[in-house]
């Protein structure tokens, strides 16, 4: 889903609801709007305001938490590579073809999950690019215990880089907003604002005030559906700590 069309849907959802308000206070009649009726309605409001609350804090704290994983995992796969190939050097000469395709590995996966054209399209499901580095890294042949041992720690990272690049992707595709629960929240919020518009004087600061109210909460599902796409968006996962490996390793 476009989290700029969602929020942009829920703004003008929950505001509508505002100006719905508005229209059946100068319908109803004037018992519905006495006090008494005034302070069964805040009570009701506040209640839901308050269930409303709880569940965005919720799902903002959700998709930090999702955003978070995706973001260690970055950090994580960089640091494995940079000792993948620190591993490699220290083996010797004959691995300098194995550290060659480990950059180049790399190079296709950043190109992948963070393409440089603005249109490209973003592409986490780990591809058999890799099949080449681990053949080769697979048919090292060790002359002494030393490389032995080097070798199968290699193998070894290798495999759990791997690990790591799937589960980043299996996570990445189950992970996203409740839509369900966006609903529910949205006639929440709209219940609210009908509320809001029912008692409040239909004057443009009014307006304005329930307007940038709508705004925030509209704002708060952007952000959160941001955080649910880490490496696409406003929010997206810097490409830097992949960058730097690059730098680092090969040499």
């Amino acid at each position: 889903m476009n989290s700029i069309v969602v929020s942009s849907m829920v703004f003008m959802i929950v505001f509508g609801g505002a100006l719905v308000g508005m229209a059946l206070r100068r319908v109803l009649p004037e018992d519905h709007l006495s006090s008494d009726a005034k302070d069964v309605v805040k009570l009701a409001m506040g209640l839901i305001a308050t269930m409303a609350a709880l569940v965005l804090g919720m799902l903002v704290s959700t998709a930090k938490s999702s955003y978070d994983t995706r973001k260690n995992e970055v950090a994580e796969m960089s640091a494995r590579i940079v000792a993948i190939d620190q591993l490699l050097a220290n083996y010797g000469p004959e691995a300098d073809g194995v550290r060659a395709e480990l950059r180049e590995v790399v190079v296709v996966g950043l190109n992948r999950i963070w393409p440089g054209e603005a249109t490209g399209q973003v592409d986490l499901r780990p591809k058999e690019d890799t099949r080449d580095f681990y053949s080769q890294l697979q048919a090292l042949a060790p002359k002494n215990d030393s490389q032995g041992a080097t070798k199968a720690e290699a193998i070894s990272m290798a495999a759990n880089l791997r690990q790591t690049r799937w589960r980043m992707f299996i996570e990445a595709e189950q992970t996203s907003m409740s839509i369900p629960l966006l609903a529910v929240l949205v006639a929440w919020l709209v219940a609210i604002f009908i509320g809001f518009g029912l008692f409040a004087p239909p004057n443009p600061t009014v307006i304005v005030t329930l307007a940038i109210c709508a705004l925030s909460v509209s704002a708060a599902i952007f952000i959160i559906m941001e955080m649910y796409t880490p490496f696409s968006g406003i929010l997206k996962i810097s490409s830097a700590p992949i960058r730097e490996t690059l730098n680092q390793i090969g040499h």
